[in-house]
């Protein structure tokens, strides 16, 4: 089993290389911010000024823990969370081992225990103003968010936790992708990385 870590600021473009690999490896998605840790012991007003762009919200220990299991033919119950509530939903998501499994999150390449599992690391990145207006339009419309609320996170914690925990990042990455590029770039140049780095594995 390949895993292949993704990793990037907010709104770098990880998700759109990652649906475009998927389809054409084909591979499993296991998105690391599935990981952010269960708030329900938190008010929703406590639960909103949490800071998600920090390694400590996500639980890593259970994301290692079920990419071993993967990793060993072991099928895993993936947690969902929810966004608009800030915290897990009680359902999950059952997911089989497959030959391509792509780990994709802010912090795909950031602890040490998770990079070596992995076969392939890409890091996508695409400048401050482009993520920033990504995630506007995407917390709209996807997270029920006003404008306001976002561009608040966004220079509250999101861009300076880029900085202090993100971007360094890109050091492990065998690729470094420019995500203001199209996808059909970006995509045929990962999937041949991909490709190359697994034939020798």
């Amino acid at each position: 089993m390949h895993l292949i870590g993704i990793a990037g600021p907010s709104c770098a473009g990880k998700g759109t290389l990652t649906r475009w690999l998927a389809d054409h490896l084909p591979a499993a998605v296991l998105p690391v911010d599935a990981y952010y840790k269960p708030l329900d012991h938190l008010p929703p007003s406590e639960r909103a000024r949490i800071n998600y762009d920090e390694p400590a919200a996500i639980e890593d220990a259970l994301l290692e823990q079920h990419l071993r299991a993967l990793i060993a033919g072991r099928p895993v119950e993936r947690p969902i969370y929810d966004f608009a509530a800030h915290t897990r939903s009680p359902r999950t998501l059952h997911l089989e081992p497959d030959h391509f499994l792509l780990i994709e999150g802010l912090f795909a390449l950031y602890w040490p225990n998770i990079r070596s599992l992995l076969s392939a690391s890409i890091f996508i990145t695409a400048p401050d103003i482009v993520c920033l207006h990504r995630r506007i339009a995407r917390d709209q419309c996807e997270r029920g968010r006003t404008e306001t609320s976002v561009r608040n996170q966004y220079n509250g914690s999101v861009q300076p936790m880029r900085e202090l925990y993100i971007d360094p990042t890109a050091a492990f990455a065998g690729l470094v992708l420019d995500g203001a590029r199209p996808i059909e770039q970006n995509g045929p140049q990962a999937l041949e990385y991909i490709r190359n780095i697994c034939r020798a594995c």
